[in-house]
């Protein structure tokens, strides 16, 4: 068989199929495995959040906790579901690979979420309630949170490895199903929120209606469906060969370069140490090219008279290819667009937390016998990704490449700093309604009462603006991290990606804290008050907005200076 007819049968990136030999082009890959793969990520994201969607009035009214209180609990625990992506991206990028990464962690998974319905579902573990009053014993409490918390680390297997295990489903070299790669990440976050929408109001809706038990015990059972859908499409998939550990690799860039920190690089390039033949030496990924940043690590690259190539080879605590170098500059350039991607995702972290407890007050009445639960209102952010995904990949993208003469309309950064702008619109949005509520509370003297006669669809716009610039920010951060990670670190730089939504919840949780203990001094209600008509919640989203706007301006400085990677050859 000659090279061309290899190129034509076989992929070039160095995937494998489920038997470990080399992947068929005609018979793996492509959208025939990533229908599983996004019908298992729409049933996991239905359970995950048909569980956490409503999960601060789970805390709230069945484990009697106080406002803040609650809205804290939920955010450390969200944020640690977005930091544990960490532990599974490692696993899977030095070890086990993104295939059995998510076999494996699927039975964590699965485990907590079964543990949560028991404790909602069985007498005993449930708490005792009178009316609307519940209490918590605090085994009970201790269970509930053991549950959440098995949960979290289940997730971490999967959230880093699902987007980059269907994003490597198209093969890179091929320039065709390149192309689709930009598609796929629309529609994964599409499916996602499908998955969102059944859960925001279905589950919802049950949750408060029906009862926990029910209401956590779907989400169990659709854990379980996802497990089936993805092992159902074994034999399609394409699997990337697990490249060793990258933290290993980069920590001997870094001892290698303060070992030679005296040494001077020489300006020709081409002098700088790297493996002679077309393949990386790197399991499963292309060679890199060298670039002109963060020189001090070339020195690990620069071979010395003291670099006997003997032993060169045996240490690369003393020696490292070019490759290897430019790695971790990949990674050092990722992470200033990493951290302005963390007050972004407090601002959408408030859509599970204070824009729950705002609609709480609200009339939340659709005619005179149904109510609708404040948490579904998320429901409009959902429907908002589900209408602005398929007009971004259809109708944007063609429209702006007319203009720009890119491949996908916008480059990636362009993407994310769209989605920025938009999310100063959603705090502005809830600012203005919060003003107009407090308003309202105040002309006709309503302080005392639980709800007032204003309709919750007033957040309607609020909902919709996140949901818009979750279709630019999001999505481009996870093709963004994809595409510009180095090939053996794409579940690590995919799960550094999802941290940023880690570190959202826990910058909200700050500021709620920091907030709450200086506006509640010498007796004030404070900001964000136990009732919220004697608070100033509207301060809060106006803090944000302002985050968010220097957050933009921050990040159109730092887009303005990086530097794409740049890769040559195949795979081994």
């Amino acid at each position: 068989m000659t090279m061309e007819e290899d190129k034509d049968i076989y992929t070039q990136d160095g995937t494998l199929d489920i038997h470990k030999k080399p992947a068929n082009k005609n018979k793996t890959g492509t959208w025939k495995a990533c229908r599983f793969i996004l019908g298992t990520e729409c049933c996991e994201r239905l359970a995950y959040y048909g569980m956490s969607t409503n999960l601060v009035n789970y805390l709230e009214k069945q484990m009697n906790m106080e406002n803040v209180t609650a809205s804290n609990s939920v955010t450390n625990w969200s944020g640690t579901c977005y930091a544990t992506p960490l532990i599974g991206a490692f696993i899977a990028d030095a070890y086990l690979g993104r295939y059995w990464t998510i076999a494996s962690f699927v039975v964590i998974y699965i485990s907590g979420m079964t543990l949560l319905t028991i404790s909602a579902s069985v007498p005993g573990l449930t708490p005792t309630c009178s009316g609307d009053s519940c209490h918590a014993t605090a085994s009970q409490t201790a269970v509930t949170f053991i549950a959440l918390y098995l949960i979290a680390l289940g997730t971490g297997g999967i959230k880093p490895c699902v987007s980059s295990f269907g994003a490597d489903q198209f093969d890179d070299t091929d320039e065709k199903e390149k192309e689709s790669k930009s598609s796929f990440f629309n529609w994964f976050y599409f499916v996602i929120n499908v998955g969102a929408m059944i859960a925001s109001s279905v589950l919802v809706w049950i949750q408060m209606n029906v009862g926990w038990g029910w209401g956590l015990g779907v989400p169990t059972v659709a854990m379980g469906v996802a497990v089936v859908f993805f092992f159902a499409g074994s034999k399609f998939y394409r699997l990337q060969k697990p490249g060793g550990s990258p933290l290993t690799r980069m920590l001997q860039v870094i001892v290698a370069s303060c070992r030679k920190s005296n040494v001077k690089v020489p300006e020709d390039e081409s002098l700088l140490y790297e493996n002679q033949d077309a393949e990386s030496s790197i399991i499963g990924s292309r060679k890199l090219e060298h670039t002109k940043i963060l020189t001090f690590f070339d020195k690990a690259a620069v071979e010395t008279e003291s670099d006997n190539k003997g032993a060169a080879k045996s240490s690369l605590w003393k020696l490292c290819t070019v490759t290897q170098v430019e790695e971790l500059k990949a990674l050092i350039r990722l992470l200033p667009i990493w951290a302005t991607g963390i007050v972004f995702a407090s601002v959408y972290s408030q859509m599970g937390t204070v824009f729950v407890l705002q609609g709480n007050t609200m009339d939340q009445h659709m005619g005179p016998n149904f109510k609708i639960p404040s948490a579904s209102l998320s429901l409009f952010d959902t429907l908002s990704v589900l209408f602005w995904a398929p007009v971004y990949d259809k109708l944007i993208v063609p429209f702006a490449r007319k203009y720009t003469g890119h491949e996908r309309g916008f480059t990636q950064l362009q993407r994310i700093g769209i989605g920025l702008v938009i999310s100063i619109f959603a705090m502005v949005s809830a600012g203005i309604l919060e003003v107009a509520r407090l308003n309202y509370v105040q002309t006709h003297n309503l302080y005392n009462e639980e709800t007032i006669p204003m309709t919750i669809f007033w957040q309607v716009p609020q909902y919709f603006f996140v949901g818009c610039a979750e279709v630019f920010t999001f999505v481009g951060q996870l093709e963004f991290f994809y595409d510009q990670a180095p090939d053996a670190m794409r579940s690590l730089c995919s799960a550094l990606s999802l941290t940023t939504v880690a570190f959202g919840n826990y910058l909200s949780t700050f500021l709620v804290t920091l907030i709450t203990n200086v506006t509640r001094s010498g007796g004030r209600p404070g900001w964000i008050a136990k009732n919220l008509n004697n608070g100033h919640l509207d301060y809060f989203f106006w803090l944000l907005a302002g985050l968010s706007f220097l957050n933009f301006l921050v990040f159109l400085w730092i887009a303005k200076w990086y530097t794409y990677k740049k890769t040559t050859g195949h795979a081994l």
